[in-house]
């Protein structure tokens, strides 16, 4: 179905004009000669309306009232305003009040088509995420990912979370290894509380005793007794953060409880028994640790009875829009600013990057960039240099802007490369795309028939 676009605009001959321009362009168009009949058209519900093209200036309702009307009454569609040079101070503030983005009078007919569709795109890329993010199989901490190990991990998750078998988690710093854990315990019938322990942040001499707690007396300073992590996450999960670093005289004592359900405070003579699932994760190879004598085998095998293993970043790149759009609406809103857009070419740079850090990483760069950014839409140019100037990254962004690559470009590029990843497996590609196998068929045609010798 084509488009259709509300023209608010009180000159009639450019009134004309754009409707020419925007119908032979390939979309339909409702006409409103000022800000009153715009609002008349947004009030019918019945209509469809898909974008709105309005002046800043009209008699009645101003451009940037018509805009917070159109934000209640149709959220999901994007607004393009035009102005003349006298007012591009005003339009810019109805970007920041989010609207897509603002020409400047005169402009090319070649000018406005190209904002129109990369509004439109970027509108149907956001439904096809909202779309996406209802039908996963998403847990509690807010774990995002639409990719097929995350998918994979997410179920590993839910069968993880039916028992109170120890569970080992691996993956590099910054995959979100704690959101894992909490994930485990929030799906779990456990009825007591979450309790997570950084390991490598307790000194050694006093790690014990933060564990296990404490008689008063059993050592210089402690003045009265005191429950150990342990008791605390009774009936409840205990999380052990970086586990490996673990010094190797607490390591028998942990596997004791682990064999025996309980804690032996420091100073006492009697041991309590605890109901305590733990939860453990490393980012450091174990095994390696185990053959260095730094980590003890046993130990190793009775943490490790179910292994979640969190893929990195770069190994799931399909994952990178979900987890931008997450993370700007996130920072938008602690910075108390309008909702954000990411323009294509900047998500093709964060998409390109490697991501050392993961997710963590990647939130830093997004935080800093809505803090940065002049106007709604986020581009590589409020991103930090190290991703910008990164090779494969640097190097996507210059001829990104050398071939002046669109949207549709863009979406090209990213549909054939899924392709070529799953050997032209049309199925699980729309699965890694996030749309259905007849949005894909469509979109096929539509490059065989813009080019005759379009092949995969």
């Amino acid at each position: 179905m084509k488009a259709r676009i509300l023209i608010a605009e009180d000159e009639a001959d450019l009134r004309d004009l754009l409707q020419d321009d925007l119908e032979t362009g390939g979309y339909e168009t409702a006409l409103a000669v000022d800000g009153r009949s715009a609002l008349a058209h947004l009030e019918r519900q019945q209509e469809v309306i898909d974008l709105l093209l309005t002046d800043v200036r009209m008699p009645g309702i101003t451009g940037d009232q018509l805009l917070a009307r159109m934000r209640e009454l149709r959220p999901e569609a994007p607004v393009v305003v035009m102005t003349a040079f006298g007012s591009v101070e005003q339009a810019v503030e109805m970007v920041k009040a989010g609207a897509f983005q603002y020409l400047t009078k005169p402009f090319q007919t070649d000018e406005l088509l190209r904002v129109v569709e990369k509004a439109l795109a970027e509108t149907v890329a956001q439904r096809e995420q909202a779309k996406l993010r209802r039908q996963l199989p998403t847990t509690p901490a807010r774990i995002i990912g639409a990719s097929k190990p995350m998918q994979e991990l997410f179920k590993m998750i839910s069968r993880a979370a039916r028992g109170a078998t120890t569970v080992l988690i691996t993956g590099e710093s910054g995959t979100g290894k704690e959101l894992v854990a909490r994930s485990i315990h929030d799906l779990s019938e456990r009825k007591g509380s979450f309790v997570p322990v950084n390991c490598a942040a307790i000194p050694s001499e006093l790690i014990e005793s933060e564990l296990f707690g404490h008689t008063g007396q059993a050592f210089t300073g402690a003045k009265q007794a005191r429950a150990g992590l342990f008791e605390a996450a009774d009936e409840g999960t205990i999380f052990l953060d970086e586990v490996g670093e673990l010094p190797l005289m607490m390591q028998p004592k942990l596997l004791r409880v682990l064999q025996e359900g309980t804690v032996r405070r420091v100073g006492a003579d009697q041991e309590k028994a605890v109901n305590v699932r733990v939860v453990a994760a490393t980012n450091r190879d174990l095994e390696a640790e185990i053959r260095a004598n730094r980590f003890r085998e046993d130990l190793y095998w009775r943490l490790n009875v179910i292994h979640l293993d969190i893929p990195p970043l770069r190994e799931r790149p399909f994952d990178i829009p979900l987890l931008v759009e997450h993370f700007l609406n996130k920072a938008a809103e602690l910075a108390g600013r309008p909702s954000m857009n990411v323009t294509p070419e900047a998500l093709a740079v964060l998409t390109a990057y490697s991501w050392p850090g993961n997710a963590r990483e990647l939130e830093n760069a997004i935080e800093r960039a809505v803090a940065l950014a002049e106007g709604a839409n986020l581009t590589p140019d409020d991103l930090p240099e190290r991703i910008r100037n990164s090779g494969q990254t640097s190097q996507l962004l210059a001829q990104a802007r050398q071939q002046r690559l669109t949207l549709s470009d863009l979406e090209r590029a990213y549909i054939l490369e899924t392709l070529r990843l799953t050997g032209g497996n049309k199925s699980r590609a729309a699965e890694l795309l996030g749309c259905d196998r007849r949005t894909l068929h469509r979109k096929l045609d539509e490059y065989r028939a813009s080019d005759p010798n379009f092949e995969l």
